[in-house]
């Protein structure tokens, strides 16, 4: 099992303005967001496959705690809240599925995974989904957030 936990510093982030302003968020909003999370501090405790994450920016502090493999409540990026799940994808690579409480608004997921001495945080967005029945037929946008901590 890897060990996420450590104090986490941002390397390099992309898209996030533009996942911001796919989930709707205004552009003052979306502003402000981005210069707060252009320095955000991560702390990350491990015991096992219990996890405690604490991002620090300027503008705010999240918190989470949770099990792998056991339904927990958060936020998403822009302040909804949810259910969520996290499952190991790969032995290094944790898989996280956000579920609205409402019911409305498009899917998102997280990942967080180790490379060497390296965090990956990728935030998704899927919106306007359409699958075929019967082929593989697949129409839909993604949008995704990939930043770097080390």
């Amino acid at each position: 099992m890897p060990n996420f936990a450590g104090n986490w510093k941002m390397k390099s982030s992309e898209n996030f303005d533009d996942l911001l302003k796919a989930l709707g968020v205004n552009a003052m909003l979306r502003k402000v967001a981005c210069a707060a999370a252009s320095k955000p501090h991560v702390e990350i405790r491990q015991n096992g496959e219990q996890f405690y994450i604490k991002t620090s920016t300027t503008v705010r502090t999240t918190e989470i705690n949770f099990h792998v493999g056991q339904e927990f409540s958060e936020e998403t990026v822009d302040g909804r809240k949810c259910k969520s799940l996290a499952t190991w994808e790969t032995d290094s690579k944790m898989f996280c599925k956000q579920t609205l409480l409402d019911g409305v608004g498009p899917k998102t997921y997280w990942t967080r995974e180790l490379r060497g001495d390296e965090l990956i945080l990728v935030r998704v967005l899927l919106l306007h989904i359409s699958i075929a029945t019967g082929s593989s037929q697949y129409i839909g946008q993604m949008y995704s957030n990939n930043t770097q901590f080390h």
